[in-house]
C-alpha cells in the first residue's frame, strides 16, 4: 500500500471524499480529511503505518464485512468508498476497477494513461458515485445543440436528435448496440447543453436585494440533479420505442391495467390485454424499463396481473447475484443490453436476456 499508493510521507494529510453506497438505499457523500502516518516512528526498527480518518456519517454506517475501495485521483484527492458485502454496488466497483479478489484480502492496482476509454457502463457507475468525467471531443457536440441556446428541449425531441445525428447506427442491424449508442450520444449532448445552462445561471449569481439567495441556489441545484435522474428514464423509453418501431412491433406505452397500474410497454395493445381472460393470452407480454433497479424492480411485479412472467430492461451494470436470484424466483426476466452484460458474472450472463432476444420473442408471439 505504501509502495504503490500512499507513499511514506509522515503525517501526510489528504483531502478525502467519503462515499457510502448501500444496496437498496441511495448513497451519500461526506467531505473530510484522512492522515497517513507511522505510529511507531519514534521506536527504532519498528513501523506501523496507519490511515487515520475522523468519524463521519459514512464511517459510522460501515460495518465489518463491508468492502472499502480507496482511490486517489491526479490531484491527490482520496476517495474512501464503502459498499456492503455481496451488494450490487460492490460488484459494480469490482468490475470498474478490474478487481476480483479471492475472499477478504487487500488488492492494489495502478491505472495508466493506456487504460481503455470509459464505456457506457463505466460512466454509469462513475455517475452513481458522483464523479464527473470528461466527455471525449465534447466540443464537437456544440454544433448539434447550438439551436437550443441555453434552454432544454423536451426529452422526446432530444432523443430523436440523438438518433438523427447517428445515421450510421441502425436498430435493425443490432438492437442492443443501437440502444446503447443512442443513449450514450444523447447523454453526451445533454451534459454539454447542461454545462452551458448551468454556467449561464451561475454567472448571473444568486443575489437578491436582501442578500445572498441561499434558497434560490439550493432550489436550482436540486433542479439540476432531478433533471438528470428523470431525463435518463424517459430517454431510455424513447429509444426502446424506436427499436420496437424499427421492427414493426405492436405495443402500447404506459397503458393502464388493473388498479391503474401502467407498464412501460404492453404487447400488443391495451385492447387485447383487457379482452383476455384472467389466465391471460399467449400474445401478451409486458416490459418495464428502469435505468437503475435498486429495490424498485419489485414494482414491476404488480403491473399486469394477466401476464405471470414479467420482463424488465435495465441499464444498471453488475447487479448482485442475490438480487438477480430474487428476480428469477419472482418470475421476472431481466433484460440487459449486450454491451453491459460483461459487467455480470458468467452464471448471470447465461440467464440474462438481451434486447435482441426480447424483440425476437415479441415478433414470434405477434406473428
Amino acid at each position: 500500500m505504501r509502495d504503490q499508493f500512499l507513499g511514506e510521507v509522515q503525517y501526510e494529510r489528504y483531502r478525502a471524499i467519503y462515499i457510502w453506497l448501500g444496496e437498496d438505499q441511495e448513497g451519500f457523500t461526506v467531505e473530510g480529511t484522512a492522515t497517513h502516518y507511522d505510529a511507531r516512528e519514534a521506536i527504532p526498527g519498528r513501523t506501523e503505518w496507519r490511515l487515520y480518518y475522523p468519524s463521519n456519517p459514512v464511517t459510522d454506517t460501515m460495518k465489518e464485512g463491508d468492502t472499502l475501495f480507496l482511490a486517489k485521483d491526479r490531484e491527490g484527492i482520496l476517495y474512501f468508498i464503502v459498499a456492503p458485502e455481496h451488494s450490487t454496488s460492490e460488484a459494480q466497483l469490482f468490475w470498474l476497477f478490474g478487481l476480483r479478489p479471492a475472499g477478504r484480502s487487500f488488492v492494489s492496482r495502478k491505472f495508466s494513461e493506456e487504460e481503455p476509454e470509459l464505456d457506457f457502463a463505466a460512466r454509469f457507475i462513475l455517475d452513481e458515485i458522483g464523479i464527473e468525467f470528461e466527455e471525449p471531443a465534447a466540443d464537437k457536440l456544440d454544433d448539434i445543440i447550438e439551436k437550443f441556446g441555453t434552454t432544454f428541449p423536451r426529452t422526446m425531441e432530444f432523443s430523436a436528435l440523438a438518433r438523427l445525428t447517428l445515421p450510421e447506427v441502425r436498430a435493425e442491424d443490432d438492437p442492443d448496440a443501437a440502444l446503447v449508442a443512442w443513449l450514450d450520444h444523447e447523454e453526451a449532448l445533454f451534459r454539454r447543453l447542461e454545462r452551458r445552462v448551468v454556467a449561464e445561471r451561475l454567472e448571473q449569481g444568486f443575489v437578491t436585494p436582501d442578500g445572498t439567495d441561499v434558497d434560490g441556489f439550493i432550489s436550482f441545484s436540486l433542479g439540476v440533479q432531478n433533471r438528470r435522474k428523470s431525463r435518463m428514464g424517459h430517454s431510455l423509453e424513447n429509444h426502446i420505442s424506436a427499436v420496437f418501431d424499427a421492427f414493426g412491433l405492436a405495443y402500447a406505452r404506459g397503458a393502464a391495467t388493473e388498479h391503474n397500474h401502467k407498464p412501460d410497454f404492453l404487447f400488443p395493445d391495451a385492447e387485447t390485454y383487457h379482452a383476455a381472460p384472467p389466465e391471460g393470452d399467449g400474445r401478451l407480454m409486458m416490459l418495464g424499463a428502469k435505468s437503475t433497479c435498486k429495490d424498485r424492480w419489485r414494482q414491476v411485479l404488480a403491473e399486469a396481473a394477466k401476464i405471470p412472467g414479467k420482463h424488465l430492461l435495465t441499464l444498471e451494470p453488475g447487479i448482485s447475484e442475490p438480487q438477480t436470484a430474487q428476480m428469477d424466483a419472482s418470475s421476472l426476466q431481466l433484460v440487459v443490453p449486450r454491451p453491459i452484460q460483461e459487467t455480470y458474472t458468467v452464471d448471470q450472463q447465461a440467464w440474462l436476456w438481451d434486447l435482441s432476444r426480447l424483440v425476437e420473442t415479441v415478433r414470434e408471439r405477434q406473428a
